[in-house]
This record gives structure tokens, sequence and C-alpha cells, in this order.
């Protein structure tokens, strides 16, 4: 069974609509990019309609997974989430202890997880440390780098 994966309305929307896409324009130009190569002659010896075709699987591939992935989506109340823990969705202000650096995070679904956006998907290991911590406790995290300490700040939604 497929993991069940928890969005944001954006991100649930955002799902839907990158979908729809791939349906439909993305679809219509892999057909067309088939046919061209068809018309080229010799389908045995067409390296482009091998493309064309190999492309067309990856791209039915990727669609069947992003429905899979929204059959198993749900969507996130944020009105009722118990913002005194760090959960799906948190914005975190956490301060690196040693270091004494602070950043926020929000803790997102992985495929919503954007760094440059501030989003960190909840599967990640500072995500996965700081799951259900409070404000002011410390969360000892383990990371390729080694064991960082950070403590929570400050919680939001």
């Amino acid at each position: 069974m497929a993991e069940v994966s928890y969005y944001t309305k954006e991100g649930l929307e955002k799902l839907k609509e990158e979908l729809q896409y791939l349906k439909t324009t993305g679809r219509a130009n892999i057909s067309a990019a088939i046919a061209e190569a068809r018309d080229k002659g010799d389908l045995s010896e067409n390296a482009e309609y091998d493309a064309a075709k190999e492309a067309q699987g990856l791209h039915e591939g990727k669609i069947s997974q992003m429905q899979e992935n929204l059959a198993n989506a749900r969507l996130l109340d944020e009105s009722k989430l118990d913002s005194t823990k760090v959960l799906a969705l948190s914005i975190v202000k956490i301060k690196n202890v040693k270091s004494g650096a602070t950043m926020s995070y929000q803790l997102v679904s992985e495929s919503e997880a954007d760094m440059k956006a501030g989003k960190i998907s909840v599967t990640s290991p500072i995500a996965k440390g700081l799951l259900g911590k409070s404000v002011g406790e410390v969360a000892e995290i383990t990371v390729p780098a080694g064991k960082i300490e950070f403590e929570v700040m400050e919680i939001s939604r």
C-alpha cells in the first residue's frame, strides 16, 4: 500500500494542476513528437521514434505515479493542528546551539519540499528530529556531518 502524504491546500492544488497539464498538453506534445518521428521513414532504424516512444513511457509512468500520490493525498486542516508542538505544516524557528545561527523552516510533504522557499520534507533528518518538540526543547539530530543540537525557538502555522 502506498504511503499517505499530507498537503497544504496550495500544495494539493499544485499537484492537481500538474497532473492535468501532463494528461492534456504533455500527452499532446508527446503524440506530436511520435507522429513527426514516424513520418521520417523506416521505424526499425529510427532513433527519434524510439526516443519519443521511450519518452511516452516515462511520461505515462509519471502520470500514474502522480495519480497514486493524489489518491493517497490528505488535506491538513491547519486550524485544528496543535501549535504547541512541531507537526507537519508547522513553521518552526530553530537555533543551532553550537553556532547560535537561527533558521526557519516549514515542514511539508516530500513533494512540496523546496529548500529555497524554506520548506523541508517531514521525512528529512532535521524534520524528523523536530517533530513533537515544543518551544524551548533541544533536538539532537544526526545529519551527514555528524550530530547537531537545535533548540526550538518558535512554532507557528
